[in-house]
């Protein structure tokens, strides 16, 4: 093409429309991907969110003691960090209300759309559009799809016989009951991960007496809290590159936890075991609160309070299942039957059903749950075959055990984004993954998983039933952004506008059937 043809390109797609995406959640991941399109001078979207605010799960957990164990210059994102931070770890409603500013700096709330949650999505192929259904029954198109729901948006209830039947107070800690007071009760807390780890030590404080109900114990090393000195944030708002300084020393350390997950384990063994010797002095509770797998396997806490709040005598630790839930408490597999005021269920959250009950439609009427029947998968965590024009944010094989989620969410909005620009400057009615492609993907991942210490044998929020690792990223992240730095276009059908047929790979079928 001579340089005139080139340019006569490059001007057509400047004036040609961007295509019309609906971006699923106003939480980090949402409002980061409507920002990048934003600075790409792409604002043909909507973010349809359920609840009446934004924030996700910085929203939704509310519980005592809530707040992230991700130092804050990990966990703001990379184009908007913020000077006047009080602490290195932060809690929920600061961050809340960091990006609730993000958010109207941005100019986003316009384009939100709340109290609309997305039951329904299918891809009409001739007309190259998502049509959209909420639970109020509306109906909204949009050409491309962008899932921001992320992988811990829906608390897991355990299902014991006899739950409903309880005569005190029960609720999740991801719907904490901010009315009933603790002070005096005797409570049950059942489950013992990242977030019982932290409201455990708040609601000790108040009750009488707390049994912890948990299955496996929990590696739980000290967090390096602080205060920020008034030196320091006048040195972030005089020099904003040492807080980038900052947050990429952050980054290295984070990266140096995932070699220590995978060759250093007994130091990390030794720390936590350490701590829990300063606080606990019986010796049958020390041994129900160490664990018997690999730090690692299971997400690895970082807590202060934990462990002078498991010291205390009035907290009891229960390694006894539990059988069933009776009205005066919770009876367990030896028959006793603990009498409590109120149960916590510290639970989690069904992490492994990417989209939950979302049902979503692709080409030739097939279905995402089908495609995923034997655990969640996509290409780089983000495309799926069969489904074009569709991306997940923080989707399978994305979640981290040793660094910041919002790097890899920065990673993936830059690369939607990019795949958003190819639609318009090539004017295309889609893009879609292509199946060997996505195969080779998930390969390499599950190859890296079989490897990792997250396969090395216990129970975790990471696995299907089965035992497939559908969650982690079991890698260095800097080799996800190298990954995901560029789209290869060639990994993809392309089809476009006025063709029946996708361009790509001219030896690959059209779809017509789920395969």
């Amino acid at each position: 093409m001579s340089n005139q043809g080139t340019a006569n390109k490059i001007m057509a797609s400047s004036k040609r429309e961007a295509p019309t995406i609906a971006i699923l959640g106003a939480g980090v991941a949402g409002i980061c991907t409507a920002i990048k399109l934003k600075k790409a001078g792409i604002s043909n979207f909507t973010i349809y969110e359920k609840a009446s605010e934004i924030g996700g799960t910085w929203r939704d957990n509310t519980y005592p003691g809530c707040s992230c164990d991700v130092p804050l210059h990990m966990y703001q994102f990379s184009f908007d960090m913020r000077p006047d931070w009080k602490q290195k770890f932060v809690g929920s409603a600061d961050i809340k209300a960091y990006l609730e500013s993000v958010v109207d700096k941005y100019d986003l709330r316009h384009h939100i759309r709340f109290n609309q949650e997305i039951e329904k999505a299918a891809f009409d192929e001739q007309a190259g559009t998502w049509s959209l259904t909420s639970s109020t029954g509306e109906k909204f198109k949009a050409q491309v799809l962008a899932a921001g729901t992320g992988q811990l948006n829906r608390p897991r209830w355990p299902g014991f016989p006899g739950q409903a039947d309880f005569k005190g107070t029960s609720w999740h800690s991801a719907i904490w009951n901010h009315e009933f007071d603790l002070k005096g009760k005797k409570v049950a807390v059942i489950g013992n991960g990242a977030s019982a780890i932290q409201f455990v030590p708040e609601v000790a404080k108040q009750v009488s007496e707390m049994k912890l109900f948990q299955r496996t114990a929990s590696w739980v090393l000290p967090r390096p809290q602080r205060e920020f000195y008034g030196w320091e944030k006048a040195l972030y708002r005089l020099l904003p590159w040492t807080m980038n300084f900052q947050r990429w020393k952050t980054y290295w350390f984070g990266e140096l936890l995932f070699k220590a997950f995978h060759g250093q384990g007994e130091k990390l063994k030794e720390q936590a075991n350490e701590e829990r010797d300063l606080y606990v002095s019986d010796p049958e509770k020390r041994a129900a609160l160490t664990p018997d797998y690999e730090p690692g396997c299971k997400r690895v806490l970082f807590a202060n309070e934990w462990w002078p709040a498991m010291g205390k005598d009035h907290v009891k630790i229960v390694t006894d299942a539990i059988e069933r839930v009776t009205p005066q408490g919770v009876q367990t597999a030896d028959g006793t039957v603990h009498d409590v005021d109120a149960i916590i269920y510290g639970t989690g959250f069904d992490s492994t059903t990417f989209l939950g009950p979302m049902e979503i439609t692709g080409l030739a009427g097939r279905q995402l749950k089908d495609e995923w029947k034997g655990g969640a998968e996509a290409h780089h965590g983000m495309t799926v075959s069969g489904f074009p024009n569709f991306f997940l944010l923080y989707g399978p094989n994305t979640n981290l055990g040793h660094n910041s989620i919002i790097f890899m969410i920065e990673c993936q909005a830059n690369y939607i984004t990019k795949c958003i620009e190819k639609l318009r400057t090539d004017n295309l009615l889609y893009i879609d993954v292509k199946r060997e492609v996505q195969k080779a993907s998930n390969r390499t991942v599950q190859e890296d998983n079989a490897n990792s210490v997250y396969a090395s044998g216990c129970t975790s929020w990471y696995k299907t039933e089965d035992g497939k690792v559908t969650n982690n990223w079991a890698n260095y992240t800097f080799v996800y952004w190298w990954r995901t730095l560029r789209p290869r276009f060639s990994d993809f059908n392309l089809r476009p506008r006025g063709n029946t047929t996708p361009s790509g790979n001219k030896h690959e079928p059209k779809a017509t059937a789920p395969v």
